[in-house]
């Protein structure tokens, strides 16, 4: 089975955020593999284990991007691509959703993973347009997947709920929290992800317009959330407490 998972590089999520003159400051962070996609992972491991085949992971960037795909190799992967785009000033969902798509194309691909959102942007857009492009279907959210043939059952989530349904191969489907438990890599593994392939790709490689990846999305401004106010501890006998938090919900929270 051809399996190939995308996956972005994202900020660790234990980071502190700083915003310097409306624009994230990367200085000094920290970056991991997003999340959710450490699921998709995990998962085509599992396929591929169970079904034979090959496992790719791909991602969009610049060079800071090997770490990660390393770490995705070392977790068991077989091959990794980087397709480098730091000559693009900025990238939405749009235009990723078409360099991964070129790439894909003529891959012949049997299972196309994705996380079900990245945690620094939380669209949840890129695996669906993916799909789209390519033609094939796709299931998001999904929380267990079960390959039989061309055969695949899939469990999704659906707010709260869960929602059962059948389709074939070629498929995308992007992985909800809950699919697996990703492993760590292992010692042996992150040696053996030293000799992996590791191929990187230029956006001249690929038949790409500048349209294709010109951005939709204007992004008008970056700011924090305001600092929650410190809570306040009720004095005196119970019934003064709930005369005086009837006031305060009325007079200050205005809820009541």
């Amino acid at each position: 089975m051809n399996i190939f998972v995308l996956v972005k590089r994202t900020f660790d999520t234990e980071e502190k955020i700083v915003v310097n003159g409306g624009q994230i400051d990367e200085g000094g962070a920290e970056f991991i593999i997003n999340p959710y996609d450490e699921y998709a992972i995990e998962e085509a491991i599992q396929v591929r284990d169970a079904q034979g085949g090959t496992v790719t992971v791909v991602t969009i960037g610049d060079e800071e991007a090997e770490k990660q795909l390393r770490t995705a190799l070392a977790m068991g992967a077989d091959s990794a691509v980087l397709i480098n785009a730091e000559d693009l000033d900025d990238l939405d969902q749009f235009g990723a959703a078409h360099i991964l798509a070129e790439y894909l194309k003529d891959k012949e691909a049997d299972l196309i993973l994705a996380g079900n959102v990245a945690i620094d942007g939380g669209s949840g857009q890129v695996g669906p347009r993916v799909a789209d492009l390519l033609g094939i279907n796709y299931v998001t959210t999904i929380t267990n997947l079960d390959i039989n043939g061309t055969d695949v059952t899939i469990v999704r989530d659906v707010e709260g709920d869960s929602e059962t349904l059948t389709t074939s191969l070629p498929l995308l489907v992007t992985a909800q929290q809950g699919l697996n438990e990703p492993r760590y890599p292992s010692l042996p593994g992150i040696m053996k992800a030293k000799k992996k392939p590791l191929d990187e790709l230029e956006l001249d490689d690929l038949d790409i317009d500048e349209d294709d990846v010109e951005v939709k999305v204007e992004t008008v401004e970056i700011y924090l959330p305001p600092q929650k106010a410190a809570g306040r501890v009720l004095q005196g006998e119970l019934q003064d407490q709930v005369k005086e938090l009837v006031n305060l919900l009325h007079t200050e929270a205005k809820v009541v």
